[in-house]
């Protein structure tokens, strides 16, 4: 245990504070990170890195049988990688693709935030025998954020590294994709469409059904990078996409946090049942937002042209069905 750091005055870096606001303003004090920080840090990736092998072994295997990977398999087999190290080799495309875009994201939050003298911990990831080997990753933010465009910077950096990195690899898998005889749904695990994807198999691979089309483990990488994506740009709460939101209006944050967890609801009635759990987590997280230390100077008008570029990345990348059973 250590005492929390006294404030200390600084400059801020940028243009000129508020006129309002006192020329000298207190924020934290940067905060060494400790080697047993960066040891967790280094561990959890180690572990999620085994953890995403063995899933990405598991989608090459069903590549390489022409099918659909399905559940009545996947985990019942998730552990053999363990028990026979030589089948992690085959998981790599798929684990490098989607720890890379997970690093990308975490750490253009990281960087960010050193950008602007905001605490930030190491990118945390969080193994997990799921699906795809992780439930994703985090930084903690230990310092107060000083103003809207920090805070934008902030949220938006991750989205937009992670879609960039994501995109290209998403390309690149629908052009080595295999073209098969549409698979019984009912034995497989189905995972929904996002815009982009539709986009780039239209742009891509003409006259090929969807259907038809069965995705490099790349591409399945890609597609939980893009739904990650998404899911962080929801504007609500304290997502990426809420943080947007407060940045560009923070008096309709909390109004349009509740609508968004509201419309969640029929979301999941509809598409997918884990809506519901994403409507749950936001309440029970609360559309609270830590206030800025000067939250009255708006945005410039470049970052609100961004954020209309981070409304477009999560309509590219949403899917309101993400999985069908």
């Amino acid at each position: 245990m250590h005492d929390e750091p006294e404030p200390i005055p600084i400059e801020l870096v940028g243009p000129e504070p508020a006129p309002w606001l006192p020329a000298r303003q207190f924020a934290w004090p940067p905060e060494p990170r400790s080697i047993r920080s960066l040891v967790v840090a280094i561990g959890l990736f180690t572990i999620t890195a085994f953890s995403t092998l063995a899933a990405g072994a598991q989608f090459a295997a069903a590549y390489a049988a022409n099918q659909s990977p399905g559940f009545d398999r996947f985990f019942s087999d998730y552990f053999r990688p363990f028990l026979e190290p030589r089948l992690f080799i085959s998981g790599f495309p798929f684990a490098v693709t989607l720890l890379g875009i997970l690093l990308a994201h975490e750490l253009g939050h990281f960087f960010a935030c050193r950008h602007y003298h905001i605490n930030a911990t190491y990118p945390y990831f969080i193994p997990a025998p799921t699906l795809i080997g992780t439930l994703g990753a985090f930084i903690r933010i230990r310092s107060p954020i000083f103003n809207r465009r920090a805070l934008f910077d902030m949220a938006l950096a991750g989205p937009l590294v992670g879609f960039v990195i994501a995109v290209p690899a998403l390309a690149t898998a629908i052009l080595f994709s295999k073209v098969i005889p549409a698979s019984d749904a009912s034995s497989a695990l189905v995972f929904g469409q996002s815009l982009i994807e539709r986009l780039l198999e239209f742009w891509l691979r003409p006259g090929v059904s969807h259907a038809h089309l069965l995705l490099h483990p790349v591409g399945r990488a890609a597609w939980v990078g893009l739904f990650a994506t998404a899911l962080n740009l929801l504007p609500a709460g304290q997502l990426d996409g809420g943080h947007i939101l407060y940045a560009v209006a923070s008096e309709r944050h909390r109004r349009v946090s509740f609508a968004v967890a509201l419309l969640l609801v029929p979301l999941a009635v509809k598409f997918w049942a884990g809506w519901l759990v994403w409507a749950v987590l936001l309440v029970a997280i609360g559309f609270r937002h830590p206030p800025l230390v000067d939250r009255w100077k708006p945005l410039d008008r470049t970052r609100r042209i961004l954020a209309g570029v981070a409304l477009a990345i999560f309509i590219l990348s949403f899917m309101p069905a993400p999985f069908i059973v």
